[in-house]
């Protein structure tokens, strides 16, 4: 099972990552594999109540890779992390199938919860770099988060979140925003569309005012 598993992974870094260029090279090489097999150990003490051999992995993990994973977390099947470095993944987050993540994310707490604190995040999600999850709830199955997004509320299936905090810009593949291909960069900022939206209202309030005054001259 964990060799099928380990073969599998591989296998979605090659049809991800397009500087993959062989099986040995990800598996020697990827901080990502190395991570991911680490935490599966990590996990199995932690499930046991061997919680400091479990930490004393998890922390090994770190110093070697970049990437914090508590031994507690949940983590499904064919994960790849791109690069991988600054990375943190709470006690209580549950990561799906097939999920990308890139540098820099948290899945992580608010501090005001107990018990589950950390995100649930669904299969086939994508987590753009510096991308924070922050809360107890669920990121949908096929959802998109943009880089550096704040996401603080539940994210619906097969949808796309930008900005800080996170909005959902498309859903089910209806556009609530103009937003290109889904990827890092190409989605407009709401914020930024709406700042925009407001200069346009001040210039037309601005000539209006200056054709009264001109007929009043």
């Amino acid at each position: 099972m964990f060799f099928k598993d380990l073969k599998d992974t591989i296998n979605a870094y090659k049809a991800r990552d397009p500087a993959a260029r062989s099986s040995l090279e990800i598996f020697l090489l990827y901080p990502g594999v190395k991570a991911v097999i680490r935490h599966r150990f990590a996990h199995w003490f932690y499930r046991r109540n061997i919680k400091f051999i479990a930490r004393w992995i998890s922390e090994g993990t770190r110093r070697r890779t970049g990437i914090e994973i508590h031994p507690g977390a949940k983590i499904g099947k064919r994960l790849v992390i791109d690069h991988g470095m600054g990375i943190v993944i709470g006690e209580t987050a549950e990561i799906g199938d097939d999920v990308l993540i890139y540098q820099g994310v948290t899945l992580g707490g608010t501090g005001k919860d107990k018990g589950k604190r950390h995100p649930t995040i669904g299969n086939n999600v994508m987590l753009g770099a510096g991308a924070k999850v922050l809360g107890p709830f669920k990121v949908g199955d096929g959802a998109r988060i943009a880089a550096n997004a704040v996401v603080l509320k539940e994210i619906p299936p097969c949808s796309t979140a930008v900005g800080v905090p996170a909005r959902v810009v498309r859903i089910m593949g209806e556009k609530v925003d103009y937003v290109s291909e889904v990827d890092q960069i190409s989605i407009t900022d709401p914020i930024t569309t709406e700042l925009a939206a407001l200069r346009q209202e001040l210039s037309k309030l601005a000539k209006i005012l200056e054709a009264q005054k001109d007929e009043a001259i």
